[in-house]
């Protein structure tokens, strides 16, 4: 079972519990969901397409990445994949750390990371029937 990429709803909770520590003072949790509309557009749903391989490994690298920059003491992402109706989380990340600066930037950075670097795609559903791909992350080969 995979640990970043999910086809089965995310679970908060679980996360927290992964990822407790004494030692942090902060917490942030960061829910990104399906939202009822984008550029104007009624949208009903999402779908979520990723190469699970290469975005788990980029996901993990962002984990590590967000605690070495930022001093973070824990660090975990997931993202769902498959059809997500209304209000559905598609992403997680959770964030600890001994004080909330670390913790804001570790999270902004992680999710931001992830929009930029993740091989995960999106399609958005619309009430008209229609769908789209949203622009997503090229495929690079590794240098």
């Amino acid at each position: 079972m995979s640990r970043w990429i999910l086809n089965s709803p995310l679970d908060v909770n679980a996360l927290l519990q992964e990822t407790e520590d004494p030692g942090s003072g902060a917490l942030i949790v960061f829910y990104g969901t399906v939202r009822d509309q984008n550029e104007g557009q009624p949208v009903n749903g999402m779908s979520y397409e990723a190469h699970v391989s290469m975005a788990e490994k980029v996901l993990a690298e962002i984990e590590q990445e967000a605690i070495q920059r930022f001093g973070a003491r824990r660090v975990r992402i997931q993202h769902r994949i498959g059809a997500l109706a209304l209000g559905e989380p598609s992403v997680l990340v959770v964030v600890r750390a001994a004080h909330r600066a670390e913790a804001y930037a570790a999270s902004r950075y992680a999710i931001d990371e992830l929009k930029q670097r993740a091989p995960i795609w999106k399609e958005e559903h619309y009430v008209s029937g229609d769908s789209r791909y949203l622009d997503g992350v090229p495929l690079k080969k590794d240098e």
